[in-house]
């Protein structure tokens, strides 16, 4: 390139933003991901999560046990009784970059925040901020409007117990269209009860508490009979809990470093996970293979660090080798740890170790049956790769380290050429994939793995996820169902959901399911065209468009337009999560709707049927899912 050509390179493109420009220019530096509130990681959890987890660090400072946290569609208001920020430095804990008491190591210990960063960032991503604190018998106020201070209050007296209250409303110019699901917001409290116990969070007048910590935790989550009791051994910085059960085909973990959730591991479970091997086999004096001992086990590791170092500013990733400056690493700590309690544990427990060996040894005759059908089904699903019209395949994927973008990562599980076809034509190669079904896929309730080796539909959607050994190795970052608003769209969006909770169930559990919505109607006039996702969205767009607007029913996703489909599946889309619920186990709720009970079901249709006055006429029927 001639130099006559180059851009335009001076003193003028030289800029220095202030803290709050920055964090708004690139808030994924800050709080990772954006999103609208449909994954537990986007970016409206993470600012409520940045200001609990220093009320949670003044509980394991010894400072006030109890926590109240508020959320009122989009306004979070969190307070703690804990020491409360000293009144002079109220404003500058808030809006002063690298500023903040957790850079002094006598104040806070073994904190999840060292960098002085979080608050800042919920203080400049929001459009209303204000911080309360209380401190021996005085209150200091400040208010701010995306990181600038708008009221700088005078101290005043006050008999409010000390502690610091924090309101915030995110940004809706940064949070599009973003919603609170408390769903996530409650499964984020029980964890940080669990580890935390004795401290009490009161949500929305919900309690969480507990006293037996990650055994209550195991307890809360497990989905099938334990085949031995909870295995709940405690020391200084490190608490497990362990068990196996009698249904699950994978390995579950609940990890957690200073309180905080690693919801994507790190250095800590990878040792929890080659401890406990290396335990097993070495109290066994057998060499057992590394699956058949983890096969089923469902475990909870939780350690603190001083300092710790994650991967990302969201603390989802421990990266840290070592304990602390003057301890052993993070590997010897643990493995250390397991080699002493859990062995003496088995020895002053026979029949709990019998009752593991003897899960070891099911799991080896079943892996064993099934090495062959594996062998097959991975030969013909890799033989089918070469020429596979079902995967419309993007360019980065989940585990791909060098992808820029693993986060965004998205694939389309769809029903037919047709629609397969519109969202292929419409889709970000980059980051979004297609995977086209043949027809309604089988009800595999009750079925066996080996069904899914067999069965070509399940055999090359698990293969195109990369799930078949961990959930470690899913390709993308969220499988969207994307099926027909019709009766056959719903069956098969309920058999999809029935094959990830038979045999894939973490797929749920760790927020990576959703249902893709697409509009019902398109109402548009002259001027204005307007996409309803429901009836009463249409019945207001006939009534704002005014006299005989244009009206079409889109039947299936084949017919919208793939200039169309661009609006659906881009920056504006929308997608429901899959969430388990804690009334039900996946055993009753998969028994209930998939079973051979169809009066029940349809009991339950008629019960909860809800019509709209509007247009009656225009209602489907939804049929129970057929369990042949």
């Amino acid at each position: 390139m001639s130099q006559e050509n180059l851009p335009i390179y001076s003193e003028d493109n030289i800029r220095t933003l202030d803290w709050q420009e920055h964090i708004r220019l690139r808030p994924g530096m800050y709080i990772g991901k954006l999103g609208d509130g449909s994954s537990a990681d986007d970016g409206i959890y993470i600012l409520l999560k940045e200001i609990l987890d220093n009320s949670i660090d003044e509980f394991r400072m010894k400072s006030g046990k109890r926590i109240e946290i508020k959320v009122d569609e989009g306004k979070v208001m969190i307070r703690d009784y804990g020491r409360g920020i000293p009144l002079g430095k109220v404003v500058d804990a808030v809006s002063k970059m690298n500023t903040g008491g957790k850079y002094d190591s006598k104040a806070f210990k073994k904190s999840v925040g060292l960098n002085g960063v979080g608050t800042k960032a919920v203080n400049a991503l929001s459009d209303y901020f204000r911080v309360r604190s209380f401190r021996d018998g005085k209150m200091k106020i400040a208010e701010f409007s995306r990181g600038m201070i708008t009221e700088d209050h005078e101290e005043k007296e006050t008999s409010d117990r000390n502690g610091t209250e924090i309101s915030f409303v995110p940004d809706e110019s940064i949070f599009l269209n973003f919603k609170y699901r408390k769903e996530y917001i409650a499964r984020m409290l029980r964890n940080y009860a669990y580890l935390n116990p004795g401290l009490k969070i009161i949500f929305n007048g919900e309690t969480f508490y507990s006293e037996n910590g990650l055994r209550d935790l195991l307890e809360e989550e497990l989905e099938s009979e334990t085949l031995y009791p909870i295995i709940h051994l405690r020391d200084n910085d490190i608490e497990v809990a362990i068990t196996h059960t009698d249904k699950s085909q994978t390995e579950t973990y609940f990890s957690f470093v200073n309180g905080q959730n690693t919801t994507q591991g790190g250095t800590h479970l990878n040792a929890f996970r080659e401890a406990f091997v290396k335990t097993i086999r070495e109290f066994y004096g057998k060499n057992f293979d590394a699956s058949d001992i983890r096969k089923a086990i469902v475990a909870a590791i939780s350690i603190n660090v001083e300092e710790p170092v994650f991967e990302s500013q969201t603390k989802t990733k421990l990266g840290s080798n070592d304990i602390g400056p003057n301890g052993p690493t993070v590997r010897t700590f643990i493995i250390d740890f397991l080699k002493n309690k859990l062995d003496n544990f088995l020895h002053q427990n026979q029949d709990i170790a019998e009752a593991i060996q003897r899960k070891i040894m099911i799991s080896e005759r079943e892996r064993k049956e099934l090495s062959g059908i594996q062998k097959l089904a991975r030969e013909r699903a890799k033989k089918v790769s070469l020429h596979n019209k079902k995967l419309r395949d993007c360019r980065q994927h989940y585990n791909d380290q060098k992808a820029e973008r693993k986060a965004e990562t998205q694939i389309f599980i769809t029903e037919g050429d047709s629609a397969s076809g519109s969202i292929t034509k419409s889709r970000d190669v980059e980051t979004q994939a297609v995977f086209s079904l043949k027809g309604k896929p089988l009800n595999c309730y009750g079925l066996t793995k080996k069904v899914v080796y067999e069965n070509e539909e399940f055999n090359l959607l698990q293969a195109a996820l990369n799930i078949e050994e961990s959930m470690e190795d899913l390709r993308y970052n969220q499988v969207i169902i994307a099926t027909d608003a019709d009766v056959d769209g719903m069956h098969i969006r309920l058999l999809m959901i029935t094959f990830f909770l038979q045999f894939f169930p973490d797929v749920i559990k760790n927020g990576h399911l959703f249902i893709l919505q697409t509009p019902l109607f398109r109402v548009r006039n002259k001027k204005e065209t307007r996409y309803c996702y429901s009836e009463p969205e249409r019945v207001k767009a006939l009534n704002e468009l005014g006299k005989n607007p244009e009206i079409t029913r889109f039947k299936g996703l084949g017919e919208i337009s793939p200039d169309e489909f661009k609006n659906f599946i881009g920056k504006d889309i929308r997608l429901e999560p899959v969430v388990l619920g804690k009334e039900q186990t996946i055993e009753q709720l998969l028994e209930f709707y998939m079973g051979k009970n169809t009066p029940d079901r349809q009991l339950f249709i008629l019960e909860n049927l809800v019509v709209e006055e509007t247009d009656i006429a225009s209602k489907e029927t939804f049929e129970p899912a057929e369990s042949e």
